[in-house]
């Protein structure tokens, strides 16, 4: 297993699941440590709810589940999610996106400066591409925080399911939101910790 902040070796990864009121393990899930968590959630969520017939309201997720596909599956599935935010680091010198706006209605960012970025195609990965005017970047005071594309235009990337994502964002920040997150604390972060200290798992094989 090669991955950022974790050693290097073979490794195998627990994939669980434990519920709100009593703590009790629903689900575990193993796989080689170079699976990300993400990978198999969703397939393990919907055996979950077939196989018991749960009736899952709501999730509370770490970072490492703020995928598109997974914030879109939870919404069609009528789950209240709740992830927690994952930290990007944007090129040093440059904008994060945050700074270019996203205007639904006409279907365009409009950055820094207040100039549009306009749609021009989506790649296969399904991700939305606006792109700026390379007249006005040109001459912008603004430009060597903008881009360095020796063009002068400025792309900026939006998912098709990115609609999804903010409804797990402001989840999040939603009451009930900042409710289930801090439960995590008492449910399964304690579930692993007491299976690392109590049964062996630190160093299970």
């Amino acid at each position: 297993m090669i991955r950022d902040g974790k050693p290097e070796g073979f490794f195998y990864l627990d994939h669980r699941t434990v519920d709100l009121k009593y703590n009790l393990i629903t689900d575990v899930h193993v796989t080689p440590g170079n699976v990300h968590d993400s990978v198999p959630y969703l397939s393990r969520l919907d055996r979950q709810r077939e196989r018991f017939d749960f009736e899952v309201e709501a999730v509370a997720l770490d970072s490492g589940y703020l995928t598109t596909p997974i914030c879109k599956g939870l919404q069609e599935r009528g789950i209240f999610g709740v992830i927690a935010h994952r930290r990007f680091h944007p090129t040093q010198g440059l904008f994060p996106k945050w700074k270019f706006t996203y205007d639904a209605e006409r279907n365009r960012y409009i950055c820094p400066a207040q100039h549009e970025l306009l749609y021009r195609t989506t790649n296969r990965e399904g991700y939305r591409q606006y792109a700026s005017d390379p007249r006005h970047c040109k001459t912008c005071p603004m430009l060597e925080q903008c881009t360095r594309s020796r063009n002068h235009r400025k792309i900026v990337t939006r998912h098709v399911w990115e609609d999804s994502k903010e409804w797990v964002r402001n989840n999040r920040l939603s009451r009930s939101g900042k409710y289930l997150y801090r439960k995590r604390k008492e449910t399964i972060e304690r579930s692993f910790a007491d299976a690392k200290e109590l049964h062996g798992f630190r160093y299970c094989r």
